[in-house]
Order: C-alpha cells, then structure tokens, then sequence
C-alpha cells in the first residue's frame, strides 16, 4: 500500500501558460482549483480531478487530455486568466 503523497490519482499533469514569447509558467494553482471545481466545469468527466500545486494536476485514468486541455483553456479565457496571444499546455508527465 503506498503512501498518500505518491499520488491520488494515476496520472500527473503539468498545466502551463506559452505566453507570446514562448515561455512556459506553471499555471498558479488557484486557476487550476478554480477549474477542478465540479459546479464550474458541469462536466463530469472532470471529476477525477485533483489539483496540486502551480502548474501539477493529478487526474484520473478516464480523463482525455485533449478535452482537458481545451476545456481548461476555454474556462482560463473566460476567467481572464489568459490573454488573447496566450495559450495553454497540458502534458502528462512521466512518474
């Protein structure tokens, strides 16, 4: 049995911003709980969801990274969190 810390769920991704220079910013991590909350995104296949820390979300092996990714660049627009040359990265990364 592993310990809490290793990890909720199966898989790790990193969120970042590309801003216009092409620099990558781990996404702060209340843009990240601010998506990962269920009565904002209305969708439940978000719910395996589990925010971390800046730029590290913990997600569930249902979860399709690519609709993750658009669905979480499509709320950071609205949000204002992205500008308009911005955009967002979302990898999974390697335990």
């Amino acid at each position: 049995m592993g310990s809490y810390t290793e990890g909720m769920f199966a898989r790790r991704v990193s969120v970042m911003r590309v801003g216009g220079d092409n620099r990558r910013v781990a996404c702060p991590l209340h843009w990240i709980d601010n998506f990962a909350m269920r009565n904002f995104t209305n969708d439940a296949i978000f719910d395996d969801t589990l925010p971390v820390s800046d730029g590290l979300l913990e997600i569930g092996n249902r979860v399709p990274l690519d609709r993750l990714q658009t669905a979480m660049e499509d709320w950071f627009r609205r949000k204002g969190y992205l500008k308009p040359e911005d955009r967002l990265v979302v990898e999974e990364l390697v335990r």
